[in-house]
Order: C-alpha cells, then sequence, then structure tokens
C-alpha cells in the first residue's frame, strides 16, 4: 500500500508528481461543472430575451382592432369604425386601416349595421376612392349589413367623399358638410431666389419632368395642364358624389354644391348632402335597432405610435408643405 498516494497533511510538502495532476484534474471538473451552469442559466436568459423580443415585434408592428368584447353577450349589435383627421396614407385614417376595419365588421356574424364615424377634413383622393371602392364591393357581398355615416365636427371633401357611399348620413345640425373640391398648393421661392442671389441648377431628362418646381418660374402651358389634372379629379368627384347619393342630391337646382362650399348639418339637409340629423347613438338605437356598439377600428401599431412621438414622419410633411402638395380633397 506505500505505493499509493494520500492526501497530503496541513504539514506535508507541496503535492508532486501524481498528487499534482490529481489537483489539476479536480480544479478542471470543478470549472467545467460551472461553466455549465453558467452557460446554461445564459442559455435560458437568451431563449427569454429572444421570446420578448419576438413578441414585442409582433405587438409593435402589428395593427389591432378595438374589438370591445364588453357585447359579447349580445345577439347583434352595431359595428362603429373611426374615420378621424387626414385621410392619408400611414395615418390613423389611411385606406388600410380603414378597409380592414370594414372587413372585419362585415365578416362578423352578429354585426347587424356599420356606423362609419367620421370627424375629417379630408385627404388624398386615391386614398378615399379605395375607401368608397371597398364598402360599394362588400355592401355587394353582404346585402343585409348597411353602413351609415355619421358625421361630427365634420365631414368636408375627401371625407364626404366616403361617406357618399354609406346607405344613409347623418350629421349634427352644426356639422360642417361638403367641400366637394379639389385643391393642389405649394409655394414658389423664384423672387427669393432672386433676392438673395441664389441661382437655380436643374438637370432634367424631359420637358417639363421639373414642373412642379417651386424654385423655378411657372409656365402657362403647364398651368393649364397640371389644371386639367384637378379638374379631372374633380369629376371623379363629383362623379362617385352623385353614384353615391342619387336623386337625394340637388344638384340640379343647386349647381354650388360642386364648387367646394361647404355647409353646416341643417343646411346639408336642405341641400340633400346628408338623409338626417343625428348622432352615433341616435342612429344605432334609432335606425340600426341595435344600440349596444362595438368599436371595430383598427388602431396603428405601436410601433407606428412611437415613430410618430418621435417625430419621423417630419421630413415627408416638411416636404409636403415647403415644396408641393399633390391633388388632395380638402
Amino acid at each position: 500500500m506505500s505505493d499509493q498516494w494520500k492526501a497530503p497533511s496541513a504539514g506535508d510538502e507541496e503535492p508532486v508528481g501524481d498528487a499534482r495532476s490529481w489537483k489539476l484534474l479536480e480544479k478542471t471538473l470543478l470549472a467545467g461543472v460551472q461553466e455549465q451552469r453558467r452557460a446554461r442559466r445564459w442559455g435560458i436568459f437568451f431563449k427569454l430575451l429572444t421570446f420578448v423580443y419576438l413578441f414585442g415585434l409582433f405587438f409593435m408592428f402589428s395593427p389591432m382592432l378595438k374589438m370591445e368584447k364588453s357585447a359579447g353577450l349580445s345577439s347583434h349589435y352595431t359595428a362603429v369604425i373611426d374615420i378621424r383627421g387626414m385621410i392619408a396614407d400611414k395615418e390613423a385614417a389611411s385606406a388600410d386601416n380603414i378597409v380592414g376595419s370594414l372587413r372585419a365588421a362585415f365578416d362578423d356574424k352578429k354585426v347587424k349595421g356599420i356606423v362609419l364615424r367620421i370627424n375629417s377634413g379630408g385627404g388624398s383622393p386615391v386614398q378615399a376612392g379605395y375607401v368608397w371602392d371597398e364598402i360599394k364591393r362588400l355592401r355587394g357581398l353582404h346585402p343585409d349589413v348597411k353602413v351609415y355615416a355619421v358625421i361630427s365636427d365634420i365631414g368636408a371633401s375627401g371625407a364626404y367623399y366616403i361617406a357618399s357611399a354609406a346607405d344613409q348620413i347623418y350629421a349634427d345640425k352644426a356639422s360642417l358638410v361638403g367641400s366637394i373640391g379639389v385643391t393642389a398648393a405649394g409655394y414658389g421661392f423664384v423672387g427669393t431666389m432672386e433676392k438673395l442671389g441664389v441661382e437655380r441648377r436643374a438637370y432634367t431628362s424631359g420637358e417639363h419632368k421639373s414642373f412642379l418646381d417651386p424654385f423655378q418660374p411657372a409656365k402657362p402651358d403647364e398651368t393649364a395642364f397640371w389644371q386639367g389634372v384637378l379638374d379631372n379629379t374633380h369629376n371623379q368627384f363629383i362623379d362617385v358624389v352623385k353614384k353615391g347619393r342619387g336623386d337625394r342630391l340637388k344638384f340640379k337646382e343647386h349647381p354650388e354644391l360642386f364648387s367646394g362650399l361647404i355647409w353646416n348639418g341643417e343646411q346639408a339637409l336642405q341641400l340633400g348632402l346628408i338623409d338626417g340629423l343625428g348622432n352615433t347613438g341616435s342612429v344605432a338605437r334609432d335606425v340600426i335597432g341595435e344600440k349596444e356598439l362595438v368599436d371595430f377600428t383598427a388602431e396603428d401599431s405601436a410601433f407606428d405610435r412611437i415613430s410618430k412621438k418621435l417625430g419621423t414622419s417630419v421630413a415627408d410633411r416638411l416636404a409636403m408643405y415647403m415644396g408641393f402638395n399633390g391633388p388632395t380633397l380638402r
């Protein structure tokens, strides 16, 4: 047994040979165990972090429908979709948001009628036209579910464009309704540049490629051309309003209806722009017959809301107001 190694006592010399190898092996094994535990803990942490990250991405980038299921016990209810503020891409009242809300409401078997709750001065004719077309398409697929537009403070221009697709339009007696016209606004800085001694240098391919450049003088032929574009867009607006309102619109007696003027609700009723005076609650209760409301309005994703608060759209808005603003139903 003299050949066997035994652990040195406190007074023994530092271990040598096999003893030193044993100590080194022991330390290596302990270090390996500690490293495995550490790696396991970090693995769990990173898995949890990845899950939170992916869940956050889904939450931030996914628009949500405000489906207030407090009405879940009812057999039927009235769907409400808000159209507020500017009707434009990337805004709360974008065509994608409104159309998504409309499709969800029409697909819900418990929805007896849909109210478009409007408070908007207008916006893009493209966005408004997309919503108008989709309302008509969905009504064809769901003939039993009617759409009602209810205007609160204002339902003008592009907002009225959308409202005209509804089966009926209601407003308050003091609501502002109408403004059936098209505008395109910008600024001209030619005189200012001359006073500052600044020379504009623009290189283009195409005779009229820069005809909307605010730093170059307007040319009569280009102005006439652009006016033709606006007139054509205006005629499109007039056509859809006539189709939507039909014989209810008294445009033959009142050609000023298409002049861009705006009226209060009481006047709008006399002109055939609306069908009656009321609000969301009264229309749901007295017209649709279901007073319980469920909000189907699509909300911006959390990412979009944060981006707007941080001002990421400032450059777009600055370009729009300082340079050229395309055709707008406002």
